[in-house]
Parts: structure tokens; sequence; C-alpha cells
């Protein structure tokens, strides 16, 4: 994984986690390098942008959203989609610039968009004839 993104797991190799009367779930992610920066895709099925909580502090990435009950007023014949919470964390290295961070959520795909700093990302070098 690049310098720029490190996982942080929260607690074991398993994808879901039992914590009060729901679980909380790791979102499948893919992470993206371009030269503007990195490009994060999370799939978070049924996760809105109003509940959706993401935040940076201390140079980690903090993602967590609740997923609402799907079916409480049908009877369910069968269930694969579990109620609960999804969470990730990261910690993004100091070549991101942290004020140019934004996200978008849709379809159950949130797009975290991580620019690269000036300092870092690649430039032409113009060369002049003699």
């Amino acid at each position: 994984m690049s310098d720029n993104v490190k996982h942080e797991r929260h607690g074991n190799d398993l994808s879901v986690e039992r914590t009060r009367d729901s679980a909380v779930f790791e979102p499948r992610v893919d992470i993206i390098e371009t030269d503007e920066g990195l490009v994060l895709r999370a799939d978070m099925p049924g996760v809105t942008a109003d509940t959706l909580d993401m935040r940076f502090e201390d140079r980690e990435l903090t993602i967590h959203a609740t997923v609402p009950t799907r079916h409480e007023d049908k009877k369910c014949l069968h269930r694969e989609y579990e109620e609960g919470d999804f969470y990730r964390a990261f910690q993004i290295g100091e070549n991101i610039d942290a004020s140019g961070i934004n996200a978008e959520i849709s379809h159950g795909v949130l797009t975290v968009y991580l620019p690269k700093t000036e300092a870092v990302k690649p430039r032409r070098i113009e060369v002049r004839a003699g």
C-alpha cells in the first residue's frame, strides 16, 4: 500500500465485529493513485450522506456510517444484509493536502478524493533549445 495511506485494522481480520446489539462492518475499499492524488472508493450499501460521518484528525481519516433497518415492516423470507454500522480508519501521509479532501456518496459507493500537496505532484520541466 502507498506511503500516503495506511489501513488501520479494527480488531481481528473478520469483516464483521459484534458490538452492542448490531454489527460493525468493514466496507471493502479500493484506493487508486493518480498524479493528482488518491481516490478511495468504499462499498457502503444502504448508506446515505445524512447517515455518514467522515472525519480527518491527526492525519487519520475515519469513516463511520449507520445502516438503517431495511425491512422493519415486512416479512423477510431470506436475509443476507444485516443492520449495523460501517467503520474504517486510515492513517494519511504527509503528502496529502488535508484542506482539499472531499467526498461524495452515490448508489451505495462512497468516493473520497485525497489530493496530493503541490510539492509531491509530478511536474513537467520545460527544456529550452540553446
